[in-house]
């Protein structure tokens, strides 16, 4: 928007009923008056009104549809004769992506480590068993893994967020890019979107600064064709996004099966998903609303509809979602083609640091305004095809979001030690385990070592025996 001065931002604002954002403009020197009017360049002006009449002044401003079915989907492993046909040509399918560098993981990291107790991007918080590995520094080695596994050059998508874009990238430096080399990883911002307070207006973080939050994962599909990525992943022959969120060690990045699923079945996004542990619990469910898979908030899911079950006593909406997609380019490119892409807003009340109209800076404590963000899985019901891939929570499921309890670090370690001695059983390996079941040692597999249960099997003997109260790393 062609915002020159003062008088020219002034008319615009008044339109929307957001001049206050001028209110201390005398007090300003040249540089910071700059720093305001380049932010308010940057609002989306059109549509400010309409964000305050239907999500911030509106507390249920996304309707729930009224008629829903559950989503079908595709065990974790095959059921019949047809099925295993079919899921090794998937495989195949996948392999075959793989070895010709079709596919880009993307991970999308602009979360800080707050809830942790953590100072700085949430990708840096230490997780693996043994070696504290970062987030960032498991995913990184699984990169280059998988890399040597299909002879192919991978990128990596990180999307940041302009909380912790600047820590993200001298992580990246000072570890050399985990030995991926710096023009096969991309760090990029997602958008941004402005903080009201229960009246619509905009709140200020000081007098030149708009407050201001990360526009939610869902902005990641806008910020590939903004940042240009989406341009460079076609001019390289990327075809597919395997998309994760940087709160998850257990995630398999590079899965060819969900990759050749989603391929064969011609679809544009797709899911893995959980069975949920109880009718109720905190994850969206994957429902088909208009013959489109669509995700319904847990929050948002009738009581009814929740505890529904099938004759043999399983729930009906049992599949819950956990941010692990296939996308393919070609979405992301039709998505954005016109320029007006957006996913449908969500509002979150929080407490938001602001100055008030005297200048006075507010530290909130209690929640006194509206954050705004987008899902990713919104863009679910956009695509005309998508496909549903279960899978084994113990296998790939192990988000880190809080200090304690559910979601802790201390789950995510034991669930980490417990796949690894799950994939050395398999390999026929013998773990010790204490009276009650639990394995009596600690245990982390690097990924250079192995990225499946599959791997340990190739690698069978390399492994030392194991004791009770062991620490063995294997690499």
């Amino acid at each position: 928007m062609q915002i020159k001065d003062y008088q020219a931002a002034r008319k615009v604002l008044q339109s929307i009923g957001q001049e206050h954002l001028l209110a201390f403009w005398e007090e300003l020197n040249e540089q910071q008056r700059e720093h305001l009017l380049e932010q308010i360049r940057q609002l989306d002006i059109r549509k400010i009104p309409h964000w305050v009449r239907d999500t911030v002044k509106n507390q249920t401003p996304l309707a729930i549809p009224t008629v829903f079915e559950p989503a079908p989907s595709y065990p974790p492993t095959p059921q019949t004769p047809e099925q295993a046909e079919k899921y090794a040509r998937a495989r195949r399918m996948g392999e075959k992506l793989l070895a010709e560098g079709k596919v880009a993981g993307f991970v999308v990291a602009g979360g800080q480590g707050t809830r942790l107790g953590f100072d700085g991007p949430k990708g840096n918080f230490p997780i693996s068993p043994i070696k504290k590995k970062t987030l960032f520094q498991v995913f990184g080695e699984s990169v280059l893994a998988a890399r040597k596994k299909y002879g192919s050059v991978l990128p990596w998508l990180i999307m940041t967020s302009p909380l912790n874009h600047q820590a993200t990238v001298e992580t990246f430096e000072a570890n050399d890019y985990f030995g991926l080399g710096a023009d096969t990883v991309f760090i990029f911002q997602q958008g941004t979107m402005p903080n009201f307070d229960f009246e619509g207006r905009i709140f200020l973080a000081d007098k030149d600064t708009i407050a201001v939050s990360p526009d939610g994962h869902g902005g990641s599909l806008k910020a590939l064709y903004v940042s240009g990525v989406l341009d460079e992943l076609k001019r390289r022959g990327i075809e597919y996004l395997s998309y994760w969120q940087v709160d998850n060690p257990l995630v398999h990045l590079f899965d060819p099966l969900f990759i050749g699923l989603h391929v064969l079945d011609g679809a544009q996004m797709s899911s893995k998903a959980l069975i949920k542990a109880h009718p109720t619990e905190k994850v969206g469910n994957f429902c088909l609303v208009n013959g489109r898979v669509t995700v319904i908030e847990y929050s948002d899911l009738p009581d009814e509809a929740a505890h529904r079950r099938r004759p043999d006593g399983s729930l009906v909406f049992e599949l819950g979602s956990i941010a692990i997609h296939i996308i393919s380019r070609e979405f992301v490119e039709r998505l954005n083609k016109d320029g007006n892409f957006a996913l449908p807003l969500h509002r979150a009340v929080k407490k938001i640091p602001h100055i008030d109209l005297s200048g006075k800076k507010i530290e909130p404590n209690k929640p006194c305004g509206i954050k705004l963000e987008t899902f990713i899985f919104d863009a679910l019901p956009l695509a005309e095809k998508s496909v549903i891939l279960q899978t084994i929570r113990s296998e790939e499921f192990a988000p880190v979001k809080n200090a304690s309890g559910e979601d802790s670090p201390e789950v995510t370690v034991r669930m980490m030690i417990e796949r690894a001695a799950a994939w050395l059983e398999k390999a026929g390996v013998k773990v010790p385990r204490t009276k009650d079941g639990k394995v009596d040692c600690i245990l982390e597999i690097a990924p250079s070592f192995a990225l499946t249960a599959e791997d340990v099997k190739a690698k069978v003997g390399q492994i030392p025996p194991l004791h009770p109260g062991d620490t063995v790393y294997l690499e």
